[in-house]
């Protein structure tokens, strides 16, 4: 006995958007979601992505302009520290001292090389209110953060916005079952009456 070869059932691509008997209005519609939420991901992900590297460019711009680098003079040799954490990058709190533009001095601690002799001038950076600070990102480094935080948010706001095509789809799904389940209960016990009236 020779078996028949099984035929390989192929997919209809596109069937949505085709003219067919058991294609619904719901079918439509569903295809206009999937396709609009397709170019809302691709949108407003590029958006996104875009907004947030320029305000985290403006972000870093905005906190150069408050800050200052100031030439200063070490007080004390910068000890190395015995005890390292693993956290740090190998610098050595150290007191310094500089003078403004008006004569006036300052002193404060800053985070320095260690092994500095007393009298060693390095650059810290300074508020306007004449406050050591941590030294600002700049130039690539800046540039490639706010690149990172681009390439970041885009995404996620694009699976944001997936996320909501998605549940849109989903209680589109749950409508159409529940409108089929309908129509199988007015037409299922015609079908089995007229199953059993050819036999």
């Amino acid at each position: 006995m020779t078996r028949t070869p099984a035929t390989a059932v192929r997919p209809v691509r596109l069937w949505r958007w085709r003219r067919n008997p058991l294609r619904r209005h719901s079918d439509v519609v569903e295809a206009w979601i999937v396709l609009a939420s397709w170019l809302l991901v691709l949108v407003c992900g590029v958006l996104a992505g875009l907004l947030a590297a320029q305000a985290s460019a403006a972000s870093y711009a905005a906190r150069l302009a408050r800050v200052h680098p100031v030439t200063a003079v070490l007080t004390d040799p910068a000890v190395t520290s015995p005890s390292g954490s693993g956290y740090d990058d190998g610098r050595v709190w150290a007191t310094v001292r500089w003078t403004d533009a008006d004569g006036s001095v300052h002193t404060d601690r800053a985070k320095v090389a260690p092994g500095a002799p007393a009298g060693s001038s390095v650059t810290v950076w300074a508020d306007r209110a004449d406050r050591i600070v941590t030294s600002p990102v700049t130039g690539a480094s800046a540039d490639l953060q706010a690149a990172l935080t681009g390439v970041l948010v885009g995404p996620a706001a694009g699976t944001a916005v997936w996320c909501a095509g998605r549940l849109v789809r989903g209680r589109l799904i749950r409508r159409r079952m529940a409108e089929w389940d309908e129509e199988w209960k007015q037409i299922g016990p015609r079908w089995g009456n007229l199953s059993g009236g050819r036999g």
